[in-house]
């Protein structure tokens, strides 16, 4: 699946790329819409053709969307990597990273963190001290720098992604679909400047698009996100701070809060400065998030089911009244 929009969508064959409709795949429940990525079944003839089904996804990018019912909404699906593009040009927002690292973790997918605009960090002292910090933030997870202006580190991306569906994610302004236009070898994305003032960009990217790398794999390129909300991400929130659950299993009591309790193995790296306040503040507020949105997606859940009950009891008790009129 290339392109999905508007109930159409380009699907990659044979043949060629063809044209569908999604009629048959687009579900009540966001999470089962056919999206990019998909391996969708399609009719072979007819005008239009439809999507019938789509193949169980290996992994599946999500996020929560702002809409009071706590939904969530697809992104992008069978990726292998997913890379987040991180600008430069402003101040580092490790908040933000790790809460980008957290969806990437969850969808199954390896995180990639990509420093975009390195050329507008010329002093090499500088921008090591700035790969060092996102490498703190990211245990695990390789943590690249770029430049599309001048093709630096263009290679090394492109080698990391050659054997398989990447997913290219940041927000607007990242510099993303510049750094598609430099792995493609050509200007296929449109490009907008950012805004001076705060280094922010408007949404250059408006679908998520699926583009085949002349070194090998795809590229899904994706809006610029400006609210990353978590979904379900328990697992993502426990790999991103590996250093801290690590230390909470050797907490006196298994239910530690980390926050005043007798024995606490997080508090004492705190107190000796092998665990930087920071990053014990940033778990604590991704936590407190992913265990919300659970909470309200379950009860989102539950009020449906209760409604699913009542409508099939008053189904239920009229076909029973009209049996009994038929008898009388």
């Amino acid at each position: 699946m290339i392109r999905v929009d508007r109930g159409q969508c380009d699907v990659a064959t044979a043949d060629g790329v063809l044209r569908a409709d999604t009629a048959f795949v687009t579900p009540h429940d966001p999470l089962r819409v056919v999206c990019t990525g998909d391996w969708a079944v399609v009719e072979p003839v007819g005008d239009p053709r439809y999507v019938r089904t789509y193949l169980p996804r290996r992994s599946a990018f999500v996020r929560s969307t702002s809409s009071k019912r706590s939904e969530g909404q697809i992104l992008a699906a069978n990726v292998d990597h997913a890379i987040i593009a991180v600008s430069l040009a402003v101040e580092l927002d490790l908040g933000r990273v790790e809460r980008f690292l957290a969806l990437a973790w969850e969808s199954g997918a390896q995180p990639v963190v990509v420093l975009t605009k390195a050329d507008l960090v010329p002093d090499a002292t500088t921008l090591s001290y700035l790969v060092e910090d996102v490498e703190a933030t990211a245990p695990g997870v390789p943590v690249l720098t770029v430049s599309s202006t001048n093709g630096d580190g263009i290679d090394v991306l492109a080698a990391v992604v050659a054997d398989g569906t990447a997913v290219l994610l940041g927000q607007s302004g990242a510099g993303k679909s510049t750094l598609a236009n430099a792995l493609l070898g050509v200007d296929v994305m449109e490009v907008q400047a950012t805004r001076d003032a705060d280094g922010k960009g408007r949404h250059t990217t408006t679908t998520r698009n699926l583009l085949a790398l002349p070194g090998g794999g795809v590229l899904i390129d994706t809006p610029g996100l400006r609210g990353v909300g978590l979904w379900d991400a328990s697992t993502g929130v426990g790999q991103v701070f590996a250093e801290i659950e690590e230390l909470a299993a050797g907490c006196r009591f298994q239910d530690c809060a980390h926050t005043a309790e007798p024995g606490c193995a997080v508090l004492a790296a705190l107190d000796s400065g092998t665990l930087a306040q920071r990053r014990l503040e940033s778990y604590r507020k991704l936590l407190r998030e992913n265990q919300y949105i659970v909470a309200k997606t379950d009860a989102r859940l539950r009020a449906e089911i209760r409604k699913d009950w009542k409508k099939k009891g008053a189904e239920g008790k009229a076909a029973m009244e009209a049996k009994r009129g038929r008898q009388r």
